[in-house]
């Protein structure tokens, strides 16, 4: 839930102790996002990009945090960027594919 008791994130089912911190994380970054608090968001999922690199979330907070990162500069090149990353680092996963328009 948002300050303003919106849920932004839910939780279901079981995950490993590194999952559900992960996911956790992620929820907070979603309240960022909601609250086009840019800065927080980006660091958000920077957190959980560099402490969860493994997890299965982590695609997702690679994306994010560069959609972040454009949205509170406006500055496009970090889209080509982290669609590169992604491309390399998870290739296999949704984000990447997500992130294909962005290549140059």
């Amino acid at each position: 839930m948002d300050p303003d008791g919106e849920e932004r994130w839910r939780l279901e089912g079981y995950l490993t102790k590194d999952e559900f911190n992960a996911d956790l994380i992620l929820g907070l970054a979603r309240v960022a996002v909601m609250r086009k608090d840019w800065p927080e968001a980006e660091r958000r999922y920077g957190e959980v990009a560099e402490r969860f690199p493994n997890s299965k979330f982590a695609p997702e907070a690679v994306y994010w945090k560069a959609v972040s990162q454009y949205k509170a500069t406006n500055d496009h090149t970090v889209l080509g960027q982290v669609a590169e990353t992604l491309k390399q680092k998870y290739p296999d996963s949704l984000y990447a594919e997500k992130a294909i328009p962005w290549l140059h």
